[in-house]
This record gives structure tokens, C-alpha cells and sequence, in this order.
């Protein structure tokens, strides 16, 4: 499966869950290392209506040489994270749950003693997983930097406060399961806080 291919379907599920609402949301693979380059969704369609042909190729920064498909703003800080952290893939989604959580812990979202922590890559006994979260910025150096001040080699999430979430994996599918285990425990948080 391209790139394209597999980032359409990909958003093609998140719009499904509800997760990706209109042009919102953004995801990319990286298909270079040396010099890194990714493969990111186009900004201003309805992710839910990718085609193949919606992504463009980026390098580092978020810059392409494109002359037609103009890449999410948020670009850049896929290719932060995906240097730093050495993911394959970044995915970025606005689910509530991520959002709500991050408002009630600005300073980071603690999660400990939960089975599905295992889906998250960690252990669901005493463990505790601290996921960062960052004040929002449409300066994607800004959030770049909070990323990194921040980032755990065993934590691939970050909130973006009022913004929506981060999570990476060494590819697609692994970023897929990682996001959807994170935001049942912040589902979980966020109604068992209501009582």
C-alpha cells in the first residue's frame, strides 16, 4: 500500500470516529530518513474524502517543493517528532476526551492502574504514565520546543491544550492503536471524574 494509500484510509476511519470532523486533523509517514522526509495529509479537505492523492511529501520543517498541495500548518512538528522520537508515523486527530483531560490537568495527565495502559505500550500495574501536555501555539517552533523539553522515550503522546493530540509509533498501525488505547483511558478519566 503508498503512502497515500494508507494515510487516506487511515483518516478515512478517524472521520469515521469522529475524530477527524471536517478539515481538522492531520497525519504522516515518514518515508525517508536521511534526509528525513514524510509523507503528510494535504490541509483544507475533509479528511473523511482523502484520496491517495492528498498527501504531499515534506522535509523536516514541514516544507515541501510542491507547486500544488499545500501541507497541514502542523507539519513541521510531525517532522519533529518524528526526528526526535524516531517514529515511522505521527497522527494527529481531535478527539474530546484528549482535550477535556488536559483542561482538568494542564501540567500533565496521569494515568496508572489500567488494563488498557498495555495497549499504550506500558505495563497496567505500577506503572505510572504521565502524559505531557502543552500550551496550544500557531508557531509550530513554539510547540516543537514544548514537545521536546518534554518529550519521554516511553511516553509517544502529547495534548495540545484546546487543541487536540499527538501520538506516534513506529508505524501507522502501531500510532493507530497507541491513539485509540489513549482515548479510551482518557475516556475513562474523564467519566469516572464526573461522579
Amino acid at each position: 500500500m503508498s503512502p497515500g494509500e494508507a494515510l487516506a484510509a487511515e483518516c478515512a476511519r478517524y472521520t469515521a470516529m469522529g475524530w477527524m470532523r471536517g478539515t481538522s486533523g492531520n497525519l504522516s509517514v515518514v518515508v525517508d530518513r536521511d534526509p528525513l522526509r514524510l509523507a503528510v495529509t494535504v490541509s483544507g479537505k475533509d479528511k473523511g474524502e482523502l484520496t491517495p492523492d492528498d498527501v504531499v511529501l515534506v522535509d523536516a520543517e514541514g516544507r515541501t517543493d510542491d507547486p500544488v498541495r499545500v501541507p497541514s500548518a502542523e507539519a513541521a512538528l510531525h517532522g519533529r517528532i518524528a526526528a526526535v522520537s524516531g517514529a515511522g508515523a505521527v497522527v494527529h486527530v481531535h478527539a474530546l476526551a484528549p482535550v477535556v483531560a488536559a483542561e482538568r490537568r494542564p501540567d500533565g495527565v496521569e494515568l496508572r492502574d489500567l488494563e488498557m495502559l498495555k495497549g499504550f505500550g506500558r505495563r497496567a500495574h505500577d506503572d505510572v504514565v504521565v502524559i505531557p501536555v502543552v500550551p496550544n501555539s500557531q508557531d509550530m517552533r513554539v510547540l516543537g520546543d514544548a514537545f521536546e523539553a518534554g518529550f519521554r522515550e516511553d511516553v509517544p503522546a502529547l495534548i495540545v491544550a484546546r487543541h487536540g493530540v499527538y501520538v506516534w509509533g513506529d508505524d501507522l498501525y502501531q500510532a493507530r492503536h497507541r491513539l485509540e488505547c489513549l482515548e479510551w483511558l482518557l475516556r475513562f478519566q474523564a467519566e469516572t471524574h464526573r461522579r
